[in-house]
């Protein structure tokens, strides 16, 4: 491959569309997003599983897009409630819920749940398909913690005030971009990532 070449962030999650650009700044690819590619086009979570979910957006966009294209599906999995919500984080107590309220519903299951059986991970899959090829390349990343009873902080998004880390005495939310860059599932799984796109660039 020569020059520098487009690669597809395939969300229109601003927020992690924002952490991937700080996570990737050193890959050898121009990033792009689905808004400034002018793909409108919603492909639909039906997967079972982040990692089909990922695959799925994956060949979808790329298809779309005619770019090599990454995409990716995480979630919190909460021991307590045998590993739900997983895939379906973004929809866990039911379709168009603000992070509060789905924090808040988050909460109100586990409110009989002592601290020591609180236990949960935040696991993040990237699926990294090149132009032209039918089998995406897959990451992985994986956070440990606990649910709090209360949100803390106000950095991050999503599960992040509720998700405390015994290391670092501070929920997700209280950690600066860096410290959670260098911690958290999505950080591991983009640091494969890059590792990735640099062999795809090379070859």
């Amino acid at each position: 491959m020569t020059g520098q070449h487009k690669l597809l962030l395939a969300t229109n999650n601003l927020h992690k569309a924002r952490e991937y650009s700080m996570l990737l700044g050193d890959i050898p690819f121009q990033l792009t997003t689905l808004s400034q590619e002018g793909i409108n086009t919603v492909v639909e979570e039906t997967g079972a599983s982040m990692r089909e979910n990922a695959e799925i957006k994956a060949c979808a966009y790329a298809s779309l897009s005619g770019l090599t294209t990454m995409a990716d599906d995480s979630g919190l999995e909460v021991d307590a409630l045998g590993k739900m919500p997983g895939y379906l984080s973004s929809r866990f107590g039911g379709e168009g819920l603000s992070d509060k309220q789905r924090t808040d519903y988050l909460l109100s299951e586990l409110k009989d749940v002592p601290w020591d059986k609180r236990g949960a991970s935040f696991r993040c899959v990237i699926a990294i398909i090149q132009q032209g090829e039918s089998n995406p390349l897959l990451c992985h990343g994986e956070c440990r913690g606990i649910i709090t009873l209360k949100p803390c902080g106000k950095e991050g998004f999503g599960y992040d005030p509720v998700f405390y880390l015994p290391e670092m005495g501070k929920t997700m939310a209280e950690l600066s971009s860096e410290e959670k860059n260098r911690i958290s599932h999505r950080g591991q799984a983009a640091r494969e990532a890059s590792i990735v796109l640099k062999n795809i660039s090379e070859r």
